[in-house]
């Protein structure tokens, strides 16, 4: 095993860095970082397979450093990934391995006209300025449908640019469409939809310690899917009741001092705990409680 340390690539600022090094300390990942420091080391122990540093990173330069080989595994937006077109093999560089979708950081990508705009389908947007921040996925996708546009290319806000004069529509990413409704913007057309991820370097001399990370977070998200669910139910209802929750394989069942009474405890997806507790209090079960999964093997 090479004796360099396996680096992980973060965001250095923004809800996503909070996110990240909260996932990663709950997959026994935990560092500090100190001012402005662009590494930190994970703390020894916990069963590793060797060192590892956090490497504090602009979140758009984590597909490219990872590509390139300077980061083992980065977690980014799988936005970025295709913007950066490492998602696919060059000549000279494979294309990087997308372990897993984390469950957190939603999009859509989107274009965007004003909502006076007569544009209705893109084949409408022929020889219009289009503001971005995602030239190339823009341009993909304007030759998908014939069209040729003049192409913007912004680092910061886009919103704003069709009322400075500076474009006829906008390519962006879009949460909850507050923001579009505030410029009066309405979306011509969802290009792709995105969240976080978690990538590799394919080539990475890590190969070991980076499946050993992978199936810790793996854990993780999992856990934050489920809770835990532990209730009383009369026996003669327990098999209508194991219907309501199968849990992940089946539940657990165990009989109670109280002669005709069962204790279940089952898995059930986080969304539907208050529904579920409803239909099993109908049933007739008692000491319905829900606790929340930190983390999981299955």
């Amino acid at each position: 095993m090479s004796n360099e340390p396996l680096r992980i690539g973060v965001p250095s600022k923004g809800r996503l860095s909070e996110l990240a090094a909260e996932l990663l300390a709950d997959a026994g990942l935990k560092y500090r970082r100190q001012d402005r420091d662009l590494f930190a080391r994970v703390k020894a122990g916990g069963g590793l397979d060797g060192p590892i540093d956090v490497t504090f990173l602009r979140t758009d330069d984590i597909p490219v450093l990872c590509a390139e080989g300077a980061i083992d595994i980065g977690v980014t937006g799988s936005d970025l990934v295709e913007e950066a077109g490492v998602n696919k093999a060059v000549a000279d560089r494979p294309a990087v391995v997308t372990r897993m979708p984390l469950s957190m950081g939603g999009c859509r990508l989107a274009v965007c006209v004003p909502d006076a705009s007569p544009v209705v389908t893109p084949k409408d947007l022929a020889g219009d300025r289009i503001a971005t921040s995602f030239p190339h996925v823009t341009r993909a996708y304007l030759n998908s449908h014939g069209v040729s546009c003049h192409i913007v290319e912004l680092t910061g806000s886009v919103e704003v640019m069709i009322a400075l004069g500076v474009a006829d529509a906008i390519v962006d990413l879009v949460e909850t469409g507050s923001t579009l409704a505030a410029n009066k913007l309405r979306i011509l057309d969802t290009i792709g939809s995105y969240e976080t991820v978690l990538i590799q370097n394919p080539a990475t001399k890590h190969g070991a310690l980076c499946d050993q990370i992978a199936r810790r977070i793996e854990g993780v998200i999992i856990a934050r899917g489920y809770s835990l669910l532990e209730y009383n139910v009369p026996e003669e209802s327990l098999a209508e009741a194991e219907k309501i929750t199968p849990g992940f394989s089946s539940p657990t069942v165990n009989r109670l001092e109280e002669q005709g009474w069962c204790a279940v405890r089952a898995m059930v997806k986080r969304g539907e705990v208050i529904g579920v507790m409803e239909r099993l209090e109908k049933l007739g079960a008692r000491a319905i409680l829900e606790t929340a999964i930190k983390n999981c093997r299955l």
